[in-house]
């Protein structure tokens, strides 16, 4: 494993302006130190919306197309969720997209009933975990965060390697409930052993609900890397590899995990 580098792009969201955002994080992007990783908000391009018949692309569409090219023009892997359409069936999809690319994605698996979402979407059944410099990341969504049975970490005694080495969320989370995000996003890094990202929208959407950021990184002790902010900023973080390892090999509660499997 070597050092990993991930920018964070905490942002406003023009509400169900599909162009206007793909407009406006192009422009951050641009701008962003080279990174590894970069990692936008969920529904990036149109905010968190339940109007998926209007805001939906199909998997070739806009979104995808542009997800390619700023992979491809950045040299980093460009993650981002966004409304798709597989007929019959609307999901808030996460992309991950190499700069090659190919491309993995996560289905959101538990979606936020509090808004209808599990009435609009249909759920995923699987996570997504893609590699890079000797790292496997573990993709979720938002609401995902508060369910650690599906965000939990393995580990194989007998090729001595875990599930995954970070874990990331992508979200927009509201203001009312963000010292719930920022618990639990401490809380995921130190049971799993590992890195646990968070990325959360500020500014207020179309339906009047107002985010206040709060995105970070929390490493394997539970501590963030940086100080918590509510504004708009473009922030590189390094998950270094030397620290996990150390942890890893200097606490070893994973050798005490409880083996289990989860029924979907």
């Amino acid at each position: 494993m070597q050092d990993l580098s991930i920018t964070l792009i905490q942002s406003d969201i023009h509400w169900h302006k599909i162009d206007a955002n793909l407009a406006a994080f192009e422009e951050k992007i641009w701008s962003a130190e080279k990174s590894d990783i970069i990692l936008l908000p969920e529904m990036f391009n149109t905010g968190f919306s339940m109007d998926a018949r209007s805001m939906a692309e199909p998997m070739n569409g806009k979104t995808f197309k542009w997800l390619r090219n700023m992979a491809s023009q950045s040299g980093a892997h460009v993650v981002g969720s966004y409304v798709v359409y597989e007929n019959p069936n609307y999901y808030n999809r996460l992309i991950c997209m190499e700069p090659g690319g190919d491309f993995s994605y996560y289905d959101k698996r538990h979606l936020f009933r509090m808004t209808g979402e599990d009435k609009v979407f249909s759920a995923g059944n699987k996570i997504n975990i893609f590699e890079i410099k000797g790292w496997k990341i573990n993709t979720l969504i938002c609401y995902d965060l508060r369910f650690p049975v599906w965000s939990r970490n393995s580990y194989d005694p007998d090729t001595d390697s875990f599930l995954y080495d970070a874990i990331i969320y992508a979200a927009n989370w509201p203001a009312a409930r963000v010292s719930a995000w920022d618990i639990l996003l401490k809380a995921r890094a130190v049971e799993n052993i590992c890195y646990s990202v968070g990325l959360n929208r500020i500014g207020k959407d179309g339906v009047g609900i107002d985010y206040n950021g709060h995105s970070n990184v929390a490493g394997p002790k539970g501590n963030f890397l940086e100080e918590l902010r509510e504004d708009e900023f473009i922030k590189r973080y390094v998950l270094s590899s030397k620290e996990l390892l150390h942890i890893r090999n200097k606490f070893p509660s994973h050798l005490d995990f409880d083996s289990y499997q989860i029924k979907v």
